[in-house]
């Protein structure tokens, strides 16, 4: 396929906006409701999706099966007296159970609400309340007794479902009566104007917010999306693409894959846990040819490789491959780029070298089949990019929102440049206003906020239709995107000095010994940060020096911990100026959480709530 460069604008010596054509013709009529009976009836027999059995096998469901359950779902739901336009939520976690019940919804003619279900009952109960929900499926006991206890708060909550009690039967039994045609006159009454879904912000700064997302945004960015990449989507070398999803699907960049996955004709699995070692097996089992994930999932597997290695006594071996992996992925990328002849003999003798001895370890952690990832959440830096490049795993890395129905860019293929977030995806454009905030136009954005008093969506653009992010970012001269921040979390010193945190972050959250970094120094002489350490990497690093015995409270004055720690800092400090770097930096006895208020459902900092609950450490950093 011809590759699309974006057409550039530019402005005062810069660029300033860049566009891409759309790759897929618009969508202009039918709903996501249809895509499993297009597939049943254009594919019957080919596999839709996978399910693990009680034996960890998977087994696979054809596209006419899926149709069948979806219908069946469909008729309960109308039987049980929910009108098109409902709203009805799911609160589980990555199940077939969670994207059968999508469709099923759909089908009947409502709108899906997703609850992240690690949230508490304050957050379920906003969520519930404010989308008006008339129905909810919960996954467990404990989410059905939570909302039990809420249920005084939502008077128009009237159904209650719990998956692991037998719900989608229960719902299937009451349809048995309804005629199919019923559910196909639902589906018929369904156009790409109409809502699909409420998905509500993380609420970092504020209460979350219902984006109202239409069947169009998703058509225009799954549709796309696959054309785009098509080596991840479409059959190659007679290998049919496949993927196990992990993420949340109360998440958009989750719910995205899955139903591109079905509009492609991907083979689909779930897995609703991502402990290790319930993940490690069922990749291994289901084998997928490509994943998506969040940066935090490839440095693990980086890291706990590097760990292993020196666990082994080959730490300096894993080392040298990594530097070779490395320059392997750079000299890929600056062939595609046209400024390189590729790798020479000496490097690729190199690298089939360690093919053997460590990159095929690497992705035997992800299937043994993984060819592709993309990765989105947060930036993952040019270093892993490259070395995953280079032991065989090609990283799509995106850039997106809830607001842009998940990616708004991607890095092209065949044309990466490794360290940003790509191009525009096809059908988009992108703008850097006068003060570094990006702002995007295209098909996939969405209507508006939910405003739960008129039931409909409050615009959010400005007069000439361009979305405000409050994301600040820059354009290259080829139209690459790189993302430098959030807008709102600008730190400016005393000094007036103006800085974003998030690349000291990301490139500190990168290290094997920590798990969450907060840059603080607003109104502040310099620069500090707060830190928590990881589990496992200090496990390991505790093993390392033979230092098993010390408690927390050593470890967290140990010249030899703060050492290591101190290099990681410095290290990060090489990407910005002297006034920008961090000069202190405290480590904290225990993680930020979720359920202590730190973190989001999407694993987002809370900044707010973090400076408040550690101003004491962070008045110390400053003391004089």
């Amino acid at each position: 396929m011809q590759l699309v460069e974006p057409h550039k604008k530019r402005e005062g010596g810069r660029v300033r906006e860049a566009s891409v054509p759309p790759l897929a013709p618009e969508v202009t009529g039918g709903s996501l409701a249809d895509i499993p009976f297009t597939n049943a009836a254009e594919a019957p027999g080919e596999p839709a999706l996978s399910r693990r059995g009680r034996d960890g096998t998977w087994w696979d469901m054809t596209a006419r099966d899926f149709a069948a359950e979806v219908q069946a779902m469909a008729k309960g739901l109308i039987a049980l007296g929910l009108q098109p336009g409902d709203r009805l939520a799911i609160m589980a976690r990555t199940t077939y159970e969670w994207t059968l019940t999508d469709f099923a919804a759909w089908a009947a003619g409502l709108i899906t609400v997703p609850v992240y279900p690690t949230s508490s009952a304050s957050q379920a109960r906003h969520i519930l309340r404010d989308s008006r929900a008339r129905a909810c499926f919960v996954e467990d006991v404990e989410q059905s007794r939570m909302l039990s206890a809420e249920r005084g708060n939502l008077p128009a909550l009237e159904h209650l479902w719990q998956f692991t009690a037998g719900a989608v039967g229960h719902v299937v039994d009451a349809g048995r009566a309804i005629p199919d045609a019923l559910v196909a006159e639902r589906r018929a009454q369904l156009g790409p104007q109409h809502i699909a879904t409420l998905i509500y912000t993380s609420g970092t700064t504020g209460p979350p917010k219902g984006c109202v997302l239409t069947h169009g945004n998703f058509f225009a960015e799954v549709d796309n999306a696959i054309e785009l990449l098509y080596p991840v989507f479409k059959v190659r070398y007679d290998d049919p693409p496949s993927t196990l999803l992990f993420l949340p699907l109360s998440h958009v960049f989750g719910r995205m894959v899955a139903i591109g996955c079905l509009r492609a004709r991907v083979r689909l699995g779930h897995a609703p846990s991502i402990k290790t070692e319930d993940l490690l097996p069922d990749l291994a089992a289901f084998a997928p040819t490509f994943l998506l994930g969040i940066p935090y999932v490839l440095e693990k597997i980086y890291n706990t490789g590097r760990a292993t290695a020196e666990q082994m006594g080959r730490a300096s071996s894993f080392d040298r491959g990594a530097r070779i992996a490395q320059r392997y992925g750079e000299a890929i990328e600056a062939q595609e780029h046209g400024f390189g002849s590729g790798p020479g003999f000496g490097l690729r003798a190199a690298r089939g070298l360690y093919d053997t001895l460590i990159y095929r370890r690497i992705r035997a952690v992800l299937g043994g089949r993984c060819r592709y990832v993309i990765c989105g959440g947060s930036p993952l830096g040019h270093r892993l990019a490259a070395f995953f490049e280079g032991a065989g795993v090609t990283v799509y890395e995106g850039y997106g929102l809830t607001e842009t129905t998940a990616a708004t860019t991607v890095t092209p293929p065949l044309k990466p440049r490794l360290g940003t977030v790509g191009w525009p995806v096809p059908g988009t454009a992108l703008r850097i206003a006068d003060d570094g905030e990006v702002l995007i136009k295209g098909d996939h954005v969405f209507c508006g906020y939910w405003d739960a008093r008129t039931e409909s969506a409050i615009p959010h653009r400005d007069a000439e239709g361009w979305m405000p992010t409050g994301d600040l970012g820059a354009l290259d001269s080829e139209g690459y995107l790189s993302i430098t921040g959030r807008k709102k979390d600008v730190i400016i010193t005393s000094a007036g000095k103006n800085l974003a945190p998030a690349p000291l972050e990301d490139w500190l959250r990168a290290h094997p010994l920590v798990s969450q970094c907060l840059v603080i120094g607003d109104n502040r002489p310099f620069v500090s940060a707060l830190v928590t350490l990881e589990p496992d990497g200090l496990a390991h690093w505790q093993r390392m020096h033979k230092k098993e015995h010390l408690s927390m409270a050593e470890l967290l004055v140990d010249g030899d911990l703060l050492h290591n720690l101190q290099q990681a800092v410095d290290e990060a400090n090489s990407l910005v100026s002297r006034a920008e770097s961090i000069r202190k930096f405290v480590v904290l006895p225990r993680d930020f959480t979720e359920e202590a208020g730190h973190l989001t459902p999407s694993l987002k900092l809370r900044r707010g709530a973090i400076v408040r609950d550690f101003a004491a450490e962070i008045d110390q950093l400053y003391a004089r």
